[in-house]
């Protein structure tokens, strides 16, 4: 089973074809993490920051994506809230080398939350702690302590790192 049918379960998702939001403040890795999980053959070389929104889609063997990829930079992310009504999960993408900023993060994230289209629905969310190769990179711990994770209690989440990912992308590549 590779990595976005373990989300999948993890997530407690049932539908055939799922719409996610990729969201998170700029330069934290989002179109990076869409690009590794696409099939090696619709990999991109090259990536390039995020203006507005892109749109990819892919399948795996049991689940069929389109991922919203959302800029991160300020000016677009009141974009974000178009999203929410249709999406079936969301995807949080932290920069742990990025410390300043995680108080940013925190406030977005508390955003999203209190929105009424996330609200009052149990959108599951993945919060995905990036950069974590990073010689001064906030710990998983860390970050799930700083974003207050454990006060969301209204629907299912998981929080992995960089290393779960690839040990998943190696695992689904050898499958």
């Amino acid at each position: 089973m590779g990595l976005l049918d373990k989300l999948a379960v993890w997530l407690r998702m049932k539908r055939r074809d799922v719409n996610v939001l990729c969201l998170g403040l700029d330069n934290s890795g989002k179109s990076t993490i869409i690009n590794r999980l696409k099939p090696a053959s619709a990999q991109a070389e090259e990536l390039f920051p995020t203006i507005g929104f892109s749109v990819e889609k892919f399948s795996t063997s049991r689940l069929s994506f389109t991922v919203f990829d959302m800029s991160g930079q300020g000016r677009y992310r009141s974009l974000w809230e178009n999203y929410y009504k249709d999406a079936h999960a969301i995807i949080f993408v932290i920069d742990c080398g990025d410390k300043l900023r995680i108080i940013v993060a925190k406030q977005e994230l508390d955003t999203i939350l209190i929105h009424p289209d996330v609200k009052h629905r149990p959108t599951p969310i993945l919060f995905f702690a990036n950069k974590m190769d990073l010689s001064d990179a906030l710990s998983s711990v860390m970050v799930s302590q700083m974003l207050e994770l454990n006060n969301i209690k209204d629907r299912p989440w998981h929080i992995c790192f960089s290393a779960q990912l690839l040990k998943y992308y190696v695992l689904q590549r050898q499958e």
